[in-house]
């Protein structure tokens, strides 16, 4: 279960990236690791970023904001040469053996990481990458045809202290600058990276077969967590629980379908844009494959909101916020200016790039500082012309109370093919104080065409 309460503007999402194939039926193949989430030896992740995605400065005692809890499940085998029974072997059938420990889930920004790159430990950004990367090699499972790390919990702060200038606007660093009301920031240390705790994986419940373990944390430094949740303060916990042997994971917190259950229980307030469906790319003005060159690279995120209090800002009047086409599912594409056939109402809102060098006028552009990078964002709501994809057609479905199970279909991408390299879902709370969001999710995979 998922869990988040937001005193500004926050993101808690669970990612999922395509990692590895396994056969299916219908003509299709998982593209995850662990498909359906029904891997006993469970392989998790998580990471905390600040509004530009980078990590800033870390947590004290914290370390890097990188953290994973990946164990494998053994049977516990009587002993079979003659010698006494193993009456242990009876009140514990299991054993679990994590491969991270807490030693490794503290490294950070200054300390070696074993088989790492040393020019990296000084930097505090390039540091969380390699310890993410050092992490997801004692995660990594041996699978065909490529091995795989972990699913991962992203969680995002959305506060951004513009005096600090510590984003950069486009790519490019900028200088301190404000007040911006569109960042509210209430001075120093808005932009800290959260408390991180965690409760590792054991072997729970009367029969010692129930799996569960817990991530959970403040971004207030100084708030006593003993507690739990309380009032005018930020908090997010994501629990996981399985049986050992059955069902699926339940975290409590070019042509692809993507299939899952989800369940909304609370949903974080008016301005919480929770996302059925958060599938990300990058692409250049040029042509060519993104790089890393956060000057010239483009963040694509496509997202399907569900809270039915979103509205369409998208509307014949205002045509920048708007995709310049509509794609019918039969492939008719319909211009943005004809207000008797453009579907309005099926989008939220359509932003460009801050680099882009071919825009169409109007345009509108997306926020220069929440990556690294320029970014572009399509945000679509419930409509019927997103049925013949699996989405829902009508506001309010698959909302509080209507849990489903979704197989949201991309039966290809003409005339843009693009290289999706992150899925995930969850939710982004704008600047809506004292909100809180929750929700499970399980039986998560991918499916692409065998081939």
């Amino acid at each position: 279960m998922a869990q988040l309460r937001s005193p500004c503007g926050f993101v808690l999402t669970l990612l999922l990236v395509s990692v590895s194939c396994s056969e299916t039926a219908g003509g299709y193949i998982s593209a995850v690791g662990d498909p359906g989430m029904r891997r006993d030896g469970l392989r998790l992740g998580i990471e905390a970023w600040n509004q530009c995605n980078e990590v800033g400065e870390e947590a004290p005692n914290m370390g890097s904001p990188r953290a994973a809890d990946c164990f494998d499940v053994y049977k516990a085998i009587p002993n079979s040469n003659g010698g006494k029974s193993c009456s242990l072997c009876n009140q514990v059938p299991h054993v679990l053996v994590h491969r991270v420990t807490e030693e490794d889930n503290k490294l950070g920004v200054g300390q070696p990481i074993p088989g790492r790159q040393p020019k990296s430990f000084t930097n505090v950004d390039l540091y969380a990458s390699e310890k993410e990367l050092y992490l997801g090699s004692k995660c990594q499972v041996k699978d065909t045809p490529n091995p795989w790390q972990f699913w991962m919990i992203m969680l995002k702060s959305g506060n951004m202290d513009t005096y600090a200038a510590k984003c950069p606007k486009n790519g490019h660093r900028v200088e301190p600058y404000g007040p911006d009301p569109k960042f509210p920031c209430f001075g120093k240390g808005c932009m800290n990276q959260p408390l991180i705790y965690h409760k590792y994986t054991t072997l729970q419940g009367p029969n010692m077969t129930t799996l569960g373990g817990r991530f959970f944390g403040s971004w207030d430094l100084d708030y006593d967590l003993s507690n739990g949740m309380g009032e005018n303060s930020s908090y997010h916990s994501v629990k996981w629980e399985k049986e050992i042997g059955k069902g699926s994971w339940i975290p409590e917190s070019p042509n692809f379908k993507v299939k899952f259950t989800l369940n909304v229980i609370k949903g974080g307030g008016p301005a919480s844009q929770f996302y059925l469906l958060d599938i990300g790319s990058c692409w250049k003005n040029n042509g060519n494959p993104c790089d890393g060159n956060v000057t010239s690279d483009v963040t694509r995120y496509s997202e399907f909101i569900l809270n039915p209090e979103t509205p369409s800002w998208c509307r014949p009047g205002e045509p920048r916020l708007c995709p310049p086409y509509h794609t019918f599912a039969n492939g008719t594409r319909v211009h943005r200016t004809k207000t008797d056939k453009f579907p309005y109402e099926a989008y939220h809102l359509y932003c460009s790039p801050g680099n882009g060098e071919h825009l169409e006028k109007p345009y509108g552009l997306c926020d220069p500082f929440s990556n690294p990078q320029a970014q572009e964002i399509l945000q679509i709501l419930p409509h019927p012309v997103w049925g013949d994809y699996g989405y829902p057609v009508k506001t309010g479905e698959g909302w509080i109370g209507d849990p489903r199970s979704w197989e949201l279909d991309d039966p290809g991408t003409e005339p843009a093919r693009r290289r999706w390299t992150s899925v995930d879902l969850g939710t982004e709370i704008y600047k809506d104080p004292n909100q809180v969001a929750e929700w499970t999710v399980s039986d998560f995979d991918i499916l692409v065409p065998e081939q």
